[in-house]
Order: structure tokens, then C-alpha cells, then sequence
């Protein structure tokens, strides 16, 4: 077993840039494709792979849905060699099977012989520096890495709290019990696997300093390294929207973006739809709802055409979508992390109505770059409040993008995750 890491926290606000870092042979574990980056997990491992392997050489190991053949070029353009294995599929019975198992779901959910197999194979055909592992999904696949490369665990949840947190939002409907239940079964699980991971590699990143307390307290004296989520600022320069003329006819939008065959993601706009909008419509009639995400479940699919809402399912680019809509809202009640979702609303200059679940992570302030609610009644007041003062969505949305630019760029981002790899390359003893 491995020492659990101690890396220093580094604040990507305050620490001073090191020197740059010589190329690390780097095999990165995905579960997903990263390209397109249509969701949090492709948007974070996109951004890494892409801009590391301006200085470092890339392999990407990861499930794909699609032939080998179909891997986009975008992808072999940055890696040095992809290598994509079918995602697993698991029958009926070996979801209720895993259900009873003493052991997380999450750690069956990809298990594949054949990646391990082809884990195994491809650590031994290159000397690589480290293998990345992206989420706790890939975990289990730390026991199939032969020896040789150190190892680095990158937290996108801290998955344990997303589960405790929802049992306890479903609780409170019964129709939501069974979810409940699930939630209640599995976050003690999680916090097993996510221990035993933490111990096995020799650094842990993380998306926030909330993520970063929660593993410390599952690990005594692991120090995880913070390397937030990021975007490309620049990439959304040339969807910002111009301000809306003064006499503008034309229905306001509110959007919504994510992955909705996601839980938090499905809690979150059918919260909004029977507890927020019926109020900012009965003030603003011509109000329009927009969903936009891939895989919407059927729940999140009845709401379309319902009360202004439209469901749009997967779209090539929300950028054009996101950029149009007068308010961005983000009404989540479980979850952990941070919200890429809310880094491209606000990248776009797009004022934001949260709830403090979702903007956790990110140190905002309300009523400076977005505005905060909890209940439906304050929630609403806060989305009407944007529709009916242009300059104060504008003075929200411009104080969101520089926020962004300052703060969450991945040129901004990146030098501190170099540090990282930098000590685990030092000689024993170093530094």
C-alpha cells in the first residue's frame, strides 16, 4: 500500500508561478471520451489533455461508444496514442447483484477485463512518468497498473458527499424514496472506496478546497492539491452578445445546461419547473425556459412544451445558446464539485442566479458576480429581478466574466498541476 500523498494545497489565486516543468510521458485513464466536451467530466479532462500536451506527451486510455475507427480527430491531434476499449454494459441482474454488494456501485459501473487487460499492456510497451486517473470510476483500475509510474488520483467529486446529500434532498418526497434509499446504501461505500483510492496513489488533486477538507477528513494528513476546473475564456469571446436595444419584443430566456440523465442535474430543473417558474411566469408570461443537455430522461422530457419550457436534448454547441439567454440559473440541491456549467455562463457575460449548493467551490460573493437563493419564493425574485433590470444583469454578467478570466483560465490553472508533477519526479528526499 501506498503512503497517502501530501502534497501542499496550492491556491491557484496566490501561488507564484514555477519555473516551467520538464515533459512528463503522461497515461491518462478516462471514463468517457473527451471530445466533444459536451459535459463537466469531458469539459475538465479536455481542457487538461489539450493544454498539457503543449509541453508534455499525452496517451489517453478511456471507454468509447463508437468504433476505434471514430475516435475525433481532435483528440489524435493532442494525443500521442489513443487507445479506446468498448464501455462496459451491465445486465439487470448485475445491477441488482451490485446493489447488495458490500462494495460502492461506482466501482463496477466500467469495470472491463479488457481495459485492464489493455491497461496492463500499454503501461508495459512505454516508460511513462504517471498515470492520471480521472474520477473515482477508474479507480478500481489502479490494481491492473503494473509497477513503474507514480500515480495520481484527480477528485472531480468528492462522491461520497454527492450521495449523502441526495439521499437527504429525496427523503423529503416519497415518491423519491427508493432514490433515497440507493444514496443512503451507497455514500458509506463511497467513502471506503474513496479512502482505500487516496491511499493507493502518490498525489490527489481536487477541484475546491470544500473537495480538499472533505478527503482530508477521510484520509488523516493527505494534503490534496486544488487545481480547480477550468475553461478557454478566449474560446467564448466571440459568442458574447451584444446588449439587448431598449426596445427589445422578443421573449427573455432563461437556460439551464448539463447532462440530464445526470440525478442532481434532473433534480435540479424539475425543482425549477414546479417550485420557481410557475412564479416568474405569473410575472413575466412571455418568460421562456430552456434545457439544454444531453440524454434527458423522461421525466426531464415531459416537461417540453409545458408553460414556455423547451427541452432541447444534445446540441453540438451550448456556447450560441447560452450566449442568447438573459439569465443563467443553476438550482441545484445536490451535487459536489464545482459547476463548469456556471464558469461558461459566466465567461459569456451571463448574469447568474444560483443556489449556494451550486455555486459551492468558487469564492464569489452574491451580489457581486452572481446572485444567490434557496427557496423558490427568493429564487424567482432573483431570476425576475435580472429580467427586469438590464443594467444590473449586465453589471452581474461583465463582474461573472472577469472573475472567470482572472481566476479560471487554464493557463492560469495548469502551472500549479505542474508543480505537482515536478515532485513526483524528484529523487526521494528532494525539495
Amino acid at each position: 500500500m501506498r503512503p497517502a500523498a501530501r502534497l501542499k494545497s496550492l491556491a491557484p489565486a496566490v501561488c507564484p508561478l514555477p519555473p516551467p516543468p520538464a515533459p512528463v510521458n503522461l497515461l491518462f485513464l478516462a471514463p468517457q471520451l473527451p471530445y466533444p466536451p459536451r459535459q463537466g467530466t469531458a469539459l475538465r479532462n479536455w481542457g487538461l489533455i489539450r493544454h498539457l500536451s503543449q509541453r508534455h506527451t499525452i496517451t489517453l486510455l478511456t471507454f468509447t461508444d463508437e468504433a476505434a475507427s471514430a475516435i475525433p480527430p481532435e483528440l489524435t491531434a493532442v494525443c500521442a496514442r489513443v487507445r479506446a476499449v468498448p464501455v462496459p454494459r451491465r445486465t439487470r441482474a448485475e445491477r441488482l447483484r451490485a446493489l447488495f454488494s458490500p462494495h460502492a456501485d461506482l466501482a463496477r459501473r466500467l469495470w472491463s477485463p479488457a481495459f485492464s487487460r489493455q491497461l496492463a499492456d500499454t503501461v508495459r510497451a512505454a516508460s511513462f512518468d504517471l498515470v492520471q486517473i480521472e474520477g473515482l470510476e477508474m479507480a478500481p483500475y489502479l490494481a491492473a497498473i503494473p509497477p513503474g509510474p507514480r500515480r495520481l488520483y484527480d477528485a472531480h467529486n468528492v462522491e461520497h458527499m454527492l450521495q449523502r446529500r441526495a439521499a437527504r434532498v429525496d427523503l423529503a418526497r416519497p415518491a423519491r424514496w427508493p432514490a433515497a434509499l440507493y444514496s443512503w446504501l451507497q455514500w458509506p461505500r463511497l467513502k471506503q472506496l474513496e479512502a482505500w483510492t487516496c491511499r493507493q496513489v502518490d498525489a490527489v488533486t481536487c477541484v475546491s478546497a470544500e473537495d480538499a477538507a472533505s478527503l482530508r477528513a477521510l484520509v488523516p494528513g493527505l494534503e490534496p492539491c486544488v487545481i480547480p476546473n477550468g475553461i478557454d475564456v478566449a474560446g467564448y469571446a466571440s459568442f458574447l452578445a451584444p446588449a439587448p436595444p431598449p426596445d427589445d419584443a422578443r421573449p427573455a430566456a432563461v437556460i439551464f445546461t448539463g447532462k440530464m440523465d445526470y440525478r442532481p442535474n434532473i433534480d435540479a430543473v424539475l425543482w425549477f419547473a414546479a417550485s420557481v417558474w410557475p412564479r416568474v411566469r405569473a410575472a413575466q408570461p412571455q418568460a421562456r425556459f430552456m434545457i439544454v443537455g444531453q440524454k434527458p430522461t423522461p421525466a426531464v422530457q415531459a416537461l417540453d412544451g409545458r408553460d414556455g419550457i423547451t427541452v432541447t436534448g444534445a446540441v453540438d454547441d451550448v456556447r450560441p445558446l447560452m450566449a442568447q439567454a438573459a439569465v443563467f440559473v443553476a438550482p441545484l440541491r445536490m451535487g459536489g464539485g464545482t459547476r463548469l456549467k456556471l464558469l461558461e455562463a459566466m465567461a459569456l457575460a451571463r448574469p447568474v442566479v444560483s443556489t449556494t449548493l451550486g455555486a459551492e467551490g468558487f469564492p464569489v460573493q452574491a451580489g457581486r458576480e452572481l446572485l444567490l437563493a434557496d427557496a423558490p419564493a427568493d429564487f424567482a425574485r432573483a431570476v425576475l429581478r435580472l429580467l427586469t433590470d438590464p443594467a444590473e444583469a449586465r453589471r452581474l454578467g461583465l463582474a461573472g466574466r472577469d472573475f472567470v478570466q482572472g481566476r479560471y483560465d487554464w493557463s492560469a490553472l495548469l502551472p500549479n498541476l505542474e508543480a505537482v508533477y515536478r515532485r513526483l519526479r524528484a529523487p526521494a528526499g528532494a525539495g
